[in-house]
């Protein structure tokens, strides 16, 4: 080999070298220097693990700061390992001991579960939600056990059961987490949930916890105070009959604070707590369980909107206030015979009395010379076809125009459909809060937002009615529960009632005696007072009860309830200032 060739092969060796040693030193910074922070982080994850503490949720109270929801402790039993290559023959029988307490299923692979658990003295969960009994014995017969550990959680707890489900709402598990799948629990979930904190556990090389610290704090879930009056939901829950599908509203008119919200048929929460099998999630979706019928369900308001007709009618001067009509049981209009509700008729019949006694020829004649635009105009006037701003997801019903039909169904608008929407059928649809609302305007003059929390902002619009218009309104409600449709509620002492029942056919078929599907949807809506407390509104919608009596009957029974409650209250607070 010549000199060249020799110095060649050297350079080329040292150049190999250099470039190795480059890596090498280039490497090493990366790691040592730039990747510091990370690798060092890496390794901590090694011997130290952060675990997330879920904390409580907030309570949901009612007005009175009663508990709607809540948590309860719950107790699961864990089997910690002590280190032992194998199960003894004490821990086989402290296994059968706790398989008959447990009902556990002692297998194969149970065993070699725990042996593996033993071994690397991790823990393993044998049973969870045990009894006060079972937890009871357990603290008994082996506190001094260093196996067996209890492990205590918070679980979401429903004290009253089904009553207001449908604005409490329930959780569901996502992932590892519970969230609000409905009702408050949904709406709120952020500030109900809190701030999860964490906690550092340091193991060893087998998983061994060596110890832990708080890293950071959790945070309460914040509370949160609904309007709800539990003792007048009980009422209304005690008065709606359990068989019965409907609603029942009782709302602050000034204030729009819901007191009772019910929706039938309602739900336990807590089922939601543990796992639901198919067939029982298949049978809750059949029966419609999860709508709130107060806000999310439309109806054709019935004879509750002959109050909009008579608004409209009167302050455009279509009728006057003593305007008297021969009722025979039919209206004919282009040949064609549209009934009254009391097909022998009523006779003579004043405007009051029309509307006492719900008679529908006074309000056909009406529908005969009133536009169905100026109709709608005064149904919007009212809110319906409006949303009513209550946080609770509903719907917005429906109030038709001339122009919705021509969009919608491309046809003209028919006066004759305008005597069917004159006593609230057609395709007029409203949602029993938007009635709620309404009532609760002819109480006070304003159209108030319905509230569920206490610390909602009230918000309140002029009623843009005539006050002898809004006075006339309530001179007939009056009627209706003295001598006319409503005259079941009239005889609770020191109760003042305005009130107007309902009968919305469903079906050509409807009467009382056909099939349950095709009877008529009923409804009841009142303004009341006790003695000379403030009013409140009360909306009562029973499907396919056939005929006002079944609202009226509840509602008899619920302000028999409150006529009792308040009585009882006023005494209470008057011994007391003795």
């Amino acid at each position: 080999m010549n000199k060249q060739a020799k110095t060649n092969k050297i350079a080329i060796i040292l150049g190999v070298f250099i470039s190795l040693m480059g890596i090498t030193w280039g490497r090493l910074v990366y790691l040592q220097i730039i990747q510091q922070e990370r690798l060092t982080l890496l390794s901590t994850f090694n011997f130290m693990r952060l675990i997330k503490i879920n904390p409580p949720r907030g309570n949901i109270l009612d007005t009175h700061d009663e508990l709607l929801a809540t948590n309860k402790p719950v107790f699961a039993v864990c089997w910690h390992g002590s280190g032992k290559k194998n199960l003894t023959e004490q821990h086989h029988m402290l296994i059968q001991e706790l398989a008959q307490l447990l009902s556990l299923s002692i297998t194969d692979t149970f065993i070699n579960e725990l042996q593996q658990t033993e071994r690397l003295q991790r823990s393993l969960v044998l049973a969870k939600k045990i009894s006060f009994e079972q937890l009871s014995y357990l603290v008994e017969h082996f506190c001094d056990s260093v196996n067996i550990m209890i492990q205590t959680d918070m679980q979401r707890y429903y004290p009253r059961q089904n009553i207001a489900s449908h604005i409490i709402g329930y959780l569901s598990t996502q992932n590892v987490d519970v969230v609000g799948k409905m009702g408050l629990e949904k709406i709120y979930e952020q500030e109900l949930k809190g701030t999860p904190g964490i906690k550092k556990q340091t193991v060893n090389a087998t998983g061994k916890a060596l110890e832990e610290q708080e890293f950071q704090a959790y945070i309460m879930g914040k509370n949160i105070r609904t309007t709800i009056d539990i003792e007048l939901q009980e009422y209304a829950e005690k008065a709606f009959p359990a068989q019965d599908i409907g609603c029942m509203i009782i709302m602050d008119p000034y204030t729009g604070a819901l007191r009772a919200l019910l929706s039938r048929p309602s739900f336990n929460p807590d089922m939601f707590l543990r796992h639901i099998s198919q067939q029982e999630w298949d049978s809750l979706q059949e029966t419609h369980f999860f709508i709130n019928r107060a806000c999310q369900a439309c109806y054709p308001p019935a004879s509750l909107f002959k109050l909009v007709t008579m608004a409209a009618a009167l302050e455009h001067a279509i009728i006057s206030p003593d305007a008297i009509r021969m009722c025979p049981g039919y209206y004919l209009f282009h040949d064609r015979p549209y009934h009254c509700n009391l097909k022998t008729g009523h006779g003579l019949v004043n405007l009051k009395e029309a509307l006492a006694q719900s008679c529908n020829v006074i309000f056909f004649e009406i529908g005969k010379k009133i536009a169905i635009d100026t109709l709608a105009q005064y149904a919007h006037r009212f809110g319906l076809g409006e949303p009513t701003g209550i946080i609770l997801p509903e719907k917005t019903g429906l109030v038709p125009t001339s122009s919705w039909k021509r969009l919608i169904k491309g046809e003209h608008w028919r006066q004759g459909e305008t005597l069917s929407a004159a006593i609230g059928q057609s395709f007029l649809l409203v949602t029993p809060i938007q009635i709620a609302r309404m009532f609760g305007s002819i109480a006070s003059g304003y159209l108030v937002r319905p509230r569920i929390l206490e610390d909602e902002t009230i918000e309140k619009l002029p009623l843009t009615i005539q006050e002898s218009t809004r006075a006339f309104l309530k001179k007939c409600m009056k009627a209706a529960i003295k001598h006319g449709t409503g005259k079941r509620v009239r005889d609770i002492p020191h109760i003042t009632i305005y009130g107007k029942t309902g009968t919305a056919q469903v079906s050509s078929l409807d009467t009382i005696d056909t099939d349950q599907e095709h009877r008529s949807h009923a409804w009841f809506a009142a303004n009341f007072a006790y003695k000379d407390q403030a009013p409140l509104t009360m909306v009562i919608m029973v499907e396919h009860a056939g005929g006002s009596r079944k609202p009226t009957c509840i509602a008899k029974e619920f302000l028999k309830l409150y006529q009792r409650h308040i009585t009882q209250k006023t005494t209470q607070g008057e011994l007391l200032n003795k």
